[in-house]
C-alpha cells in the first residue's frame, strides 16, 4: 500500500512510543496465553468425573461418646433404619470420602517381595451395599457377597481376601491390560495377598491433585471404631430433602453418640476445588486487567500521534483524502505495531511454556491457543485504535491547517 512508506517514517519519528507499545503487547500476549493455558488445566480438573452418583449423595460422621457401646449391633442397627428409609437408594458405613482431601492409601503390587516398589491406591472400605450406595458403575466381575465382610478394628493392620478396583488402578498394574485383572493376585503390605474380584469404571481419591486420582480401591470391610461416617444415596431430587430427616432420626435413635458434618458430595467437590476456582478467576483478572491496559496505552500512543500530526492530517484532507483513508492510515499503523508485538508475544508465549512444563511437570502448550491470543490481541489493537482514528478522519482541512503542527 501508498501509506506504508509514511507509516514507517512516522514510527521512526516516534519510535520509542511505537516500541513500549509493541512491548506491551508482547507481555500481554506471553501471560495471557499462559495464563488461558492453566486455566484450561485447572478447568479439565475440575471437571473429572469422581465415579460418584454426586447430585443424589451425601455423607455424616457418627461420633460416638457412651462407653460399653456394642459398634457392631448398633451399626447393624443404623444402616437398617437409613435403608428403610423412603426415597434413600443404599448406605454403608465408609472409612473415607472422595474428594475430601483426608483417607487412607497403601501400596499393591503384583509381585510379593518388599524390594518391590507399590502402586499407591486409595482404600475405601465398605460392605456388600457399597457399590450401589456410591453409585459407581461395575464393569467386570462381581461384587462384595455379605459373607466376604469381615470387621476391623481400629489398631488392624489386616486385609480381606478380595477387592475391587478401579480400571485405571487396573491398567497401572497391569500394564494396560485391566480385561484380565479380575481374579489375578496382588500383595499389599509387600507379602499379603488380595484377589481382584472385580472393575469399577471409575471412583476417585479423596486427593484432588494427587496423580494418581484414578487410583483407588474398595475392600469388604466394616471399621468398628468410635468415629465413622455414613455415606448415603437417595432417589433422584430428593437428597437435600432427606438430609435432615436422616440427620434427626439417627441422632434421636441412640444417645449415646453425636451425629454431624452432614454434606453433600457437591458441597465436598466445591470445596476440594475452591482454591483452583480462586486461582482461576485471580488469572482471568490478570488476563482482563493487561488486555484492559494494552488497549488504553494503544487509544494513548494514537492519541498523542494524531495531536501532533493535525497539521498533515489537514493538508492529506485538503489533497483530496477521504475519512475512510485517514482512518485505514492509523488502523494500518497500529496493525503494524500490533504484529510486532504479537510476533515477539509468540515467542515468549513459548518460551515461559518451555520453562513451566521443566520446572513443575506441566504439558506443552498447544499452538491453536497461541493463533487464539495473537489474534485475540490484534482484533483488540484494531478496536482501540478506531475511535482515535474516527477522530482524526473527522478533522476539517480548514480547522487543520490552523492547527499547530
Amino acid at each position: 500500500m501508498l501509506e506504508i512508506g509514511p507509516i514507517f517514517r512516522a514510527l521512526l519519528r516516534n519510535k520509542i512510543g511505537a516500541l513500549l507499545i509493541a512491548l506491551q503487547i508482547a507481555l500481554t500476549l506471553t501471560i495471557m496465553v499462559n495464563a488461558v493455558f492453566m486455566m484450561q488445566e485447572r478447568s479439565g480438573k475440575m471437571a473429572r468425573p469422581s465415579g460418584l452418583d454426586e447430585t443424589n449423595t451425601f455423607y455424616l460422621s457418627n461420633t460416638i461418646f457412651a462407653q460399653n457401646y456394642n459398634q457392631q449391633s448398633a451399626l447393624a442397627r443404623d444402616l437398617d433404619l437409613i435403608r428403610k428409609t423412603p426415597g434413600v437408594v443404599d448406605a454403608t458405613q465408609i472409612n473415607a470420602i472422595p474428594l475430601s482431601g483426608g483417607g487412607w492409601s497403601m501400596g499393591l503390587q503384583t509381585k510379593p517381595g518388599d524390594d518391590i516398589e507399590g502402586t499407591g491406591v486409595a482404600v475405601y472400605m465398605v460392605d456388600e451395599h457399597g457399590i450401589n450406595a456410591l453409585g459407581v458403575k461395575l464393569i467386570a466381575g462381581e461384587n462384595f457377597a455379605p459373607t466376604d465382610i469381615v470387621w476391623r478394628a481400629s489398631s488392624s493392620n489386616d486385609w480381606p481376601a478380595k477387592a475391587i478396583l478401579t480400571k485405571a488402578m487396573a491398567e497401572r498394574l497391569f500394564d494396560g491390560d485391566w480385561q484380565n485383572a479380575v481374579g489375578k493376585t496382588v500383595y499389599i503390605n509387600n507379602h499379603e495377598p488380595i484377589q481382584i474380584s472385580g472393575l469399577i469404571e471409575t471412583l476417585q481419591a479423596p486427593w484432588n491433585g494427587w496423580d494418581n486420582v484414578e487410583n483407588a480401591m474398595l475392600v469388604p470391610q466394616q471399621l468398628e471404631s468410635r468415629g465413622s461416617r455414613f455415606f448415603i444415596r437417595t432417589e433422584p431430587g430428593r437428597r437435600d430433602e432427606l438430609m435432615p430427616v436422616i440427620e434427626k432420626m439417627l441422632a434421636e435413635a441412640d444417645k449415646g453418640r453425636i451425629i454431624r458434618r452432614v454434606t453433600s458430595m457437591e458441597q465436598t467437590r466445591n470445596d476440594s476445588y475452591r482454591q483452583h476456582q480462586a486461582t482461576n478467576s485471580i488469572l482471568l483478572t490478570v488476563i482482563v486487567v493487561l488486555t484492559l491496559i494494552t488497549g488504553f496505552g494503544i487509544v494513548g500512543l494514537a492519541m498523542f500521534s494524531i495531536s501532533r500530526r493535525t497539521r498533515q492530517i489537514g493538508t492529506r484532507r485538503a489533497l483530496g483524502a477521504s475519512q475512510w483513508q485517514v482512518m485505514r492510515y492509523f488502523m494500518l499503523e497500529n496493525l503494524l505495531i500490533s504484529s510486532v508485538g504479537v510476533l515477539l508475544g509468540a515467542a515468549g508465549a513459548v518460551g515461559l511454556n518451555i520453562w513451566l512444563v521443566s520446572t513443575f511437570s506441566m504439558a506443552p502448550i498447544g499452538p491453536g491457543l497461541i493463533v487464539t491470543g495473537v489474534l485475540l490481541l490484534l482484533l483488540v489493537g484494531q478496536l482501540a485504535v478506531s475511535y482515535p482514528a474516527l477522530l482524526a478522519s473527522r478533522i476539517s482541512p480548514a480547522t487543520a491547517t490552523r492547527g499547530r503542527a
